[in-house]
């Protein structure tokens, strides 16, 4: 975050952190508040690191990190997380059909485990299928890594993702298996190429937020909050970069989060009749010569 977007930011939720100042106690001002949580985010040092640090106290901070994270997100979310009107679903089918030659798309979903430290008395409700406790962060991404939707908070026993919906008429997924006809390779590839989106916002997301490299060591209520507060400040940091990473890039797809793991299967993949036909005619039309983009034969050879 430059130094620029942080005053712009400063700006926009300063009034909701500033603390009046009495006769008891001098208040740390929002500039400094603002900057104990982002360091909190971008760093993923601890509480006690940070208040030494700051020359602060410990439950200071804890309040603070939670404090800021909730303004950010209340500030926020409204301008760069709006439910998008029609107009908008337009623009972004139009950016899929423009920058990853997927036609009719309008999102890409997947979810991720967000780790977190053991809670007191959860029982087996936040126990993943890794066996780590965490919470789960299941997020729609636009053509250019931006998070439109985001549904945070469910319980780590909980899952959802890429393989994990079923094959629906308004929801894709890849032919499975390995003896696949041209066809249906060329239309994984091309499927694929619209889906690592939401994998290069996760990746993009753990980079910049180093909170996601270790587990959260907050409570499940904190953490949730703070999820929210970094996918909004993705959010911000994209509509207010010049130089945005390349959008054909992929170092970012697949970076090493241990703070992150991936999800599993959810629910029924037997899909309906009008789903699979869906699949065949896009499938179909990759294949043709009015569907077709030059290099994908030599993509899936």
């Amino acid at each position: 975050m430059s130094r620029g977007q942080f005053d712009n930011l400063l700006s926009i939720v300063g009034p909701s952190i500033t603390k009046m100042i009495t006769n008891y106690r001098e208040s740390i001002g929002p500039a400094e508040r603002l900057s104990i949580c982002l360091r909190f985010l971008a760093t993923g040092d601890s509480y006690r690191t940070i208040a030494f640090s700051y020359r602060v106290g410990f439950s200071t901070v804890v309040g603070i990190v939670k404090e800021v994270c909730e303004a950010i997100w209340s500030c926020l979310v409204g301008e760069y997380m709006p439910f998008p009107e029609m107009e908008e679903w337009k623009a972004i089918a139009e950016d899929f059909q423009k920058l990853w030659n997927f036609p009719n798309c309008v999102r890409a979903i997947d979810g991720k485990h967000v780790t977190i430290q053991a809670p007191a008395n959860s029982g087996s409700q936040f126990h993943n299928y890794k066996g780590s406790f965490s919470i789960v962060l299941l997020a729609v991404v636009d053509a250019r890594y931006r998070f439109r939707m985001i549904d945070v908070g469910a319980y780590g026993k909980s899952s959802g993702g890429d393989e994990a919906f079923p094959l629906q008429k308004n929801m894709m997924r890849p032919f499975p298996g390995h003896n696949l006809s041209p066809e249906q390779r060329v239309f994984n590839y091309r499927l694929s190429r619209a889906r690592r989106m939401v994998e290069c916002a996760f990746g993009i997301l753990a980079s910049q937020w180093q909170l996601y490299r270790r587990v959260l060591g907050v409570s499940p209520e904190v953490a949730e909050v703070v999820v929210k507060a970094t996918c909004i400040l993705h959010n911000f940091i994209r509509w207010h970069s010049a130089d945005e990473e390349d959008l054909s890039s992929t170092a970012l797809c697949t970076e090493p989060s241990a703070g992150m793991q991936g999800i599993t299967q959810v629910g029924s993949n037997n899909a309906s009749r009008e789903a699979l036909a869906v699949r065949e005619k896009f499938a179909t039309y990759f294949s043709s010569s009015a569907g077709e983009v030059s290099w994908q034969h030599v993509a899936v050879s």
